[in-house]
């Protein structure tokens, strides 16, 4: 008797079982804009064959701009990347971006983060902000938000000067061997013994020459960042192996952080006993007012940390080494800087007198004055941001969105992509040029790079009066409550290396990207103002957005 009930049940089963993943596939969704999907794998094999059209491990937001114009540019689109992760919305445009970013009455701190987050717990630790929600997120902030402030950050430009004074020695080190530098790793290891000095004042050893000589905290990072490359979007449980390797090398860094963050809690304490001078290093002042450095405050200090070190070295090294990429092939641009700086630090391009000048009272009007060198990075930033984010509304929040066109759809239970590089390349916004590296597009806007005019924006929503372009189409550190904590150390130490650097060295890449040249060997100007290619450089997905061949370069001592 129970065996034919089972075989009666099974086709009901059965059917019920098909007609929900029919009505998960094919209904649930399907008023928004997307290209057809298929009944096992949703959009998944559509993006494998987009990615298969570009170069060799492109990064996926050239790859949904190019769905996205199969379907005339919508506003948003819609991926279904089932069964191998959540449902997710490709967000295209500033308006509808803005809606995410910003507070509202459902979500007082804006949209959650996504759960996707989690595949890099390991990287960021479990207690990461970046994890974290509603007031216990905006009491973590609170804690650490002094260690980032701008006035704060300006007291530390002689550290920022000292490790770049041993980038310019790898760099005058290229120059007299002849030999190409893979420069992305160049920026990467500057910007994190700068992190690492401004975070918790220990020298981090990241840029010897060998990696052999480099600290053991920067050989373990390595290799537990390596086990991070070339991401395929499949869950953990996938690559076991992986993930268990993943784990190993967290925890042997956890150790490390550990003693760190013990022996940093007990210079505090004795400070604050003593009446000693204040601390100067995020982690200190993190720590102020923390009698007890209990097991739960450890965890959570060092996540954060752990937090800190990855977003502040790895995006603002890749900054750098487009920055000079842009510079090498873009003659009248480099002119201009080069320039600019003449005014601001005199005729002698010495790094040396870079650094007093920096240095003397008046160094950080200095640095507010770099008006054509901010519209560099800002417009590098416009075409090549490095990190995006990731949100979700909970299911049955009901958390809806507007279209430009007046259409409303609900994004519930879907992972919400604000696609960075393809809002802040918006022909609607930035015109012909959207491709284009144009700096002067940035001069006279209101908003600079540093927080506080992103701050303004948030609070009252003004994109007039001196603004040249609506403020949500230029989102690299992302907006709204949860934009990047660390922006301001980013842009600051950004500026202060190309002060020392862009007047004393000059780029000039091989491989992807190289100048085609002429029949005399000389480097040929398009119609745009830039030296022509061979080839086009890239972004290839490594966690982060990086350029492809680790951005090599040859170096030039400039004549």
């Amino acid at each position: 008797m129970i065996a034919n009930l089972v075989v009666l049940a099974l086709p009901l089963v059965a059917t019920y079982l098909l007609a929900a993943w029919w009505h998960r596939r094919f209904r649930q969704f399907a008023d928004f804009p997307q290209l057809k999907p298929s009944f096992l794998w949703g959009h998944l094999k559509t993006i494998h064959e987009y990615t298969l059209r570009g170069p060799p491990k492109i990064h996926h937001d050239p790859v949904f701009a190019e769905m996205a114009k199969e379907l005339g540019n919508p506003p948003l689109m819609f991926c279904d990347l089932r069964p191998a992760s959540y449902p997710m919305v490709v967000v295209t445009s500033h308006e509808v971006a803005e809606q995410i970013s910003r507070v509202s009455k459902l979500f007082p701190w804006s949209t959650p983060k996504s759960p996707t987050l989690g595949d890099l717990v390991q990287l960021i630790g479990p207690k990461s902000i970046l994890m974290r929600k509603n007031e216990d997120w905006k009491q973590l902030r609170k804690r650490f938000n002094p260690g980032f402030a701008p006035h704060h950050l300006m007291t530390l430009l002689p550290c920022i000067l000292d490790k770049t004074d041993i980038f310019i020695e790898h760099l005058d080190r290229y120059a007299s061997s002849g030999d190409e530098s893979p420069l992305l790793k160049l920026t990467i290891n500057l910007t994190f013994d700068i992190i690492g000095a401004i975070t918790m004042n220990v020298d981090l050893d990241a840029q010897h020459s060998e990696s052999s000589d480099q600290g053991e905290f920067i050989r373990l990072y390595d290799q537990l960042v390596s086990l991070y490359g070339d991401p395929d979007g499949l869950p953990w449980w996938v690559h076991p192996r992986r993930e268990w390797r993943r784990h190993c090398l967290s925890r042997k860094i956890d150790e490390h952080l550990d003693g760190m963050i013990k022996a940093k809690h007990a210079e505090v304490q004795e400070k604050q006993q003593n009446g000693k001078a204040k601390p100067r290093d995020v982690l200190s002042l993190g720590l102020q007012g923390s009698d007890q450095l209990t097991p739960s405050l450890l965890a959570e200090t060092r996540d954060q940390l752990k937090t800190f070190l990855f977003a502040g070295h790895d995006t603002t090294g890749i900054l750098l080494a487009w920055l000079f990429y842009e510079l090498s092939r873009s003659p009248r641009v480099l002119q201009v800087v080069r320039d600019e700086l003449d005014q601001l630090f005199g005729p002698d391009p010495d790094p040396a007198a870079v650094r007093e000048k920096l240095l003397a009272p008046n160094g950080e009007e200095l640095i507010n004055r770099m008006s054509y060198l901010t519209a560099v990075i800002k417009e590098v930033l416009r075409l090549y941001p490095p990190a995006g984010t990731a949100r979700m509304a909970p299911p049955g929040s009901g958390f809806t969105v507007r279209t430009p066109d007046g259409q409303n759809f609900c994004l519930d239970g879907a992972i919400i992509y604000n696609a960075a590089t393809i809002i802040q390349r918006d022909r609607a916004v930035f015109g012909d040029t959207a491709n284009d590296f144009v700096p002067e597009r940035w001069l006279g806007d209101k908003a600079g790079i540093m927080s506080a005019g992103a701050a303004q924006d948030d609070e009252n929503g003004d994109t007039a009066g001196d603004r040249k372009l609506p403020p949500g189409a230029w989102r690299p550190f992302e907006r709204g409550p949860r934009n990047c904590i660390g922006q301001d150390l980013a842009t600051i130490e950004v500026r202060v290396i190309l002060a020392v650097v862009a007047r004393a060295f000059d780029f000039v890449k091989v491989g992807l990207g190289e100048l085609d040249l002429d029949e005399k060997g000389r480097p040929v100007l398009n119609e745009k103002g830039q030296y022509k290619t061979k080839s086009e450089m890239y972004n290839m997905a490594q966690i982060t957005a990086k350029p492809v061949e680790s951005m090599r370069m040859k170096v030039r001592r400039r004549q």
